[in-house]
C-alpha cells in the first residue's frame, strides 16, 4: 500500500482484514503516516519523493533526483517484499513506487474528482481504478474505471449523536457547528470564525479544529472569551481517533472541500459550507461543486469569508427545514460499502483471497 490518501487506505485495508497474510506500507519521511499507523498492524517503509506539478525549474533537479532515489528504493522493498497486489490512493510518492512495480497487478484509488498529474502516471498500468463519485468516469480508460465511493475508516463511523455529544460534552438539544481546515488548519477560515465566534456563540456551540499551526492563536483568542460564551467553545489543534465523535455530533460544518469531504460529510448526513482552497490547481472546487449540485453542501468562497460567514451559518442553522433538506441530500450520496467493494477489487486483481506477501 503507498500514497498519499493515508485514511482511504486504512479503510480499505480494515475491509481487507484477515484476507491478507502481510502488508508492507511505502510512506513518506515526514513521519506522519507512521505515526498515524501505530494502531493498525502493517509494516511501515519511507521512501523520498518529491512533486513535479508547479515545480519552479530551480526545484526541478532536486525533486527529480529525490524521484529517482525513491524509484531505486522502491526496486529494494518490491524485490524483497513480492507483493502479489498493489494498492495507491494518490499522491508523488506512488510514481516511483508505482514504476518499480509496474509489472506487478495494481489498484488505484482516486480521491478527488479528478486526478493530479501524479494519479495519471500511477494508474496507466493499474487493473482497475475506484473511483469516489461518477463525475471521474471522464478521467479513466472505462474498461479499468469502477465507482466505488469513498472508503471512511470503521471507527469513525461507530459514533452516534448521543454518544459524541456526550463525548465532547455538548447538550443534547443544541445547535452544533464545526469548523475544520485539515490537519494544518485553514488560515482564513480560523480568522473569519474568530471574528463572528463571540455572536455565534449566543446561540450554538461551536467544535473548531484549528490544525496545529494555528494552535497557539486559538487559545490565545479562547482565554479572551466571557466566561458563559467560553462554555460553548470546543477547540482542539487535531483530532484522529475522535474525528468520527465531531461529524457526529454536528449538525453543521463549515470547512475546506479536499477529497475526504466526498466520503466523511456524506457518511454523516452532515451538511456543510465548504469553502474551497483558492490557491491550488480545481480538485477542491470540483468537490465542493459536486456536492452543492446534489443539495448536501453551499459553496463559499474564500474571499468572501469575512463578509458573509456569519450570516450563512446563522441562515442556515436557524432554518430547521433547509437543515434537514441537506442532511438528506447529503445522506443519498453516501456509500457505506466503499471500503469493502475496493478490497474486491484489491484482492480480485492479486488473484487469490488475500494480496500480501
Amino acid at each position: 500500500m503507498t500514497g498519499g490518501g493515508v485514511y482511504p487506505a486504512i479503510a480499505v485495508l480494515q475491509a481487507l482484514e484477515g484476507n491478507v497474510d502481510e502488508v508492507l506500507w511505502i510512506g513518506s519521511q515526514s513521519g506522519m503516516e507512521e505515526t498515524l499507523l501505530k494502531n493498525y498492524k502493517v509494516s511501515y517503509q519511507s521512501i523520498p519523493a518529491a512533486g513535479l506539478h508547479g515545480v519552479g525549474l530551480r526545484a526541478l533537479p532536486a525533486n527529480l533526483f529525490q524521484l529517482y532515489r525513491g524509484w531505486r528504493q522502491s526496486r529494494r522493498l518490491i524485490a524483497h517484499f513480492q507483493p502479489h497486489v498493489m494498492f495507491f490512493t494518490g499522491g508523488y510518492l506512488g510514481v516511483p513506487v508505482a514504476l518499480a512495480g509496474r509489472r506487478i497487478p495494481s489498484v488505484v484509488f482516486v480521491p478527488d474528482i479528478e486526478p493530479g498529474l501524479a494519479l495519471k502516471t500511477i494508474l496507466r498500468p493499474a487493473r482497475k481504478v475506484a473511483l469516489s463519485c461518477e463525475d471521474s468516469l471522464p478521467y479513466v480508460p472505462a474498461s479499468k474505471a469502477v465507482v466505488t465511493g469513498y472508503p471512511v475508516r470503521k471507527e469513525m463511523t461507530q459514533w452516534s449523536r448521543e454518544s459524541a455529544r456526550a463525548h465532547f460534552g455538548l447538550p443534547v438539544d443544541a445547535r452544533v457547528l464545526l469548523g475544520f481546515g485539515g490537519s494544518k488548519g485553514a488560515r482564513s477560515i480560523n480568522n473569519a470564525l474568530a471574528a463572528c465566534l463571540p455572536d455565534l456563540l449566543q446561540n450554538m456551540h461551536v467544535l473548531h479544529i484549528s490544525g496545529k499551526d494555528n494552535w497557539a492563536e486559538v487559545q490565545a483568542m479562547a482565554a479572551e472569551l466571557p466566561k458563559n460564551l467560553r462554555e460553548h467553545y470546543h477547540a482542539f489543534p487535531f483530532l484522529h481517533e475522535d474525528m468520527g465523535a465531531a461529524f457526529a455530533a454536528a449538525d453543521l460544518a463549515i470547512c475546506r472541500s479536499g477529497a475526504s469531504t466526498l466520503g466523511e460529510l456524506p457518511a454523516f448526513g452532515l451538511p456543510a459550507i465548504l469553502v474551497p482552497y483558492p490557491h491550488a490547481w480545481r480538485y477542491q472546487r470540483q468537490n465542493a461543486e459536486y456536492l452543492a449540485r446534489r443539495g448536501g453542501a453551499v459553496i463559499l468562497e474564500d474571499g468572501l469569508l469575512m463578509e458573509k460567514m456569519k450570516t450563512m451559518i446563522t441562515s442556515i442553522m436557524n432554518n430547521e427545514p433547509e437543515l434537514a433538506r441537506m442532511r438528506a441530500a447529503m445522506t443519498r450520496v453516501s456509500s457505506p460499502d466503499s471500503a469493502s467493494r475496493i478490497a474486491d477489487l484489491v484482492r480480485a486483481a492479486g488473484g487469490r483471497a488475500g494480496g500480501g506477501k
